[in-house]
């Protein structure tokens, strides 16, 4: 949690800006003969697990204490592993079974090391994740993984870096949320905890790409989309709008009807509730190793919340009221 301190009459109201920083990934649930089985964490696709490069973050190696004046220290908390994502070879599979995905119990982790090796550094539950770089591709497309949400991770501190070259009367906070992706957990307690006045929520929707229907997708590289629905405090809608068109930054719109499975769901029902927005950057082929967005829309979006922070009076909140709406 990063604060940035407002300038208006104490005691200041609070914003809170949420992106979430955990990825999806894998756990270890057993180890065969040297082979760790796998499992997901998230929503992972296990379409697209096969040959990847992993990292096993497997517990402290014990034997590796080395000695200070101050007593043995480990050598970090966890000893990292190399390894790959791996099944049975299409040559020895039933012809029935090469048709079809393949399922949990034939994916294994292969480290490379002997059996009794892989159990003394790795338990079952270690976390695995994916390893993968990042790649720039033409027309300032960016592919890599977890672009949800470090993406949007990155927009909040373009904000921030731009807010620190101007005043503000509000506080912010700026939180890179944790365990999102297994229940919103960090929103949870971090909205708790900070108990902001207003809130906006920064994640991912699904770009137009092939396979997508039409009303689901956004196309790359035309501006952030802002949320409407249930989950958002329509005042707040309409005054990121009017920001986004009167700095020229271009936005399209999101329409969700429930609940939007986002930070914003927890912040919003959080306390007393708290009057909350979401602003989400399209990405293709979400929740696999190579998200792709449009570095445009990263780029807006963090214009987009430094001049709302910006333009926020101190009485903001009074002035959202249903006969004002």
């Amino acid at each position: 949690i990063a604060l940035k301190q407002g300038t208006g009459p104490e005691p200041r109201p609070k914003l809170m800006l949420a992106a979430h920083m955990d990825e999806i990934g894998l756990m270890v649930t057993g180890i065969e003969k040297g082979f760790l089985r796998i499992t997901r964490v998230g929503e992972t696709d296990r379409r697209v697990l096969l040959g990847l490069e992993v990292v096993v973050h497997g517990h402290r190696d014990r034997s590796a204490e080395r000695l200070r004046p101050d007593g043995p220290q480990p050598e970090g908390s966890r000893r990292s592993l190399p390894g790959v994502v791996a099944t049975r070879p299409p040559h020895v599979l039933p012809e029935e079974e090469r048709k079809k995905i393949v399922p949990w119990d034939k994916l294994f982790v292969d480290v490379g090391l002997p059996a009794e090796e892989v159990e003394r550094l790795v338990t079952v539950g270690d976390p695995i994740s994916i390893r993968r770089g990042m790649v720039e591709l033409k027309n300032r497309r960016v592919a890599g993984k977890a672009m949800d949400d470090r993406a949007c991770v990155a927009a909040i501190t373009l904000a921030l870096e731009q807010l620190s070259r101007t005043e503000h009367a509000w506080d912010v906070f700026a939180v890179a949320t944790a365990q999102e992706e297994t229940g919103l957990k960090g929103a949870i307690t971090a909205a708790y905890g900070v108990a902001p006045d207003l809130a906006v929520a920064l994640d991912v929707t699904f770009g137009k790409h092939p396979g997508v229907p039409e009303v689901d997708g956004f196309p790359l590289g035309e501006g952030p989309a802002i949320g409407i629905g249930p989950n958002f405090h329509p005042g707040l809608v309409t005054r990121l709008k009017e920001v986004a068109e009167a700095h020229e930054i271009p936005y399209q719109i999101d329409p969700i009807p429930g609940r939007s499975g986002t930070d914003a769901w927890a912040i919003q029902v959080t306390r007393e509730g708290v009057p909350t927005a979401l602003v989400s950057v399209p990405i293709r082929y979400m929740h696999q190793p190579v998200e792709t967005l449009a570095a445009q829309d990263v780029e807006r979006a963090g214009r987009l919340l430094a001049a709302f922070v910006a333009g926020l009076e101190p009485d903001f909140v009074e002035k959202l009221t249903w006969e004002e709406i």
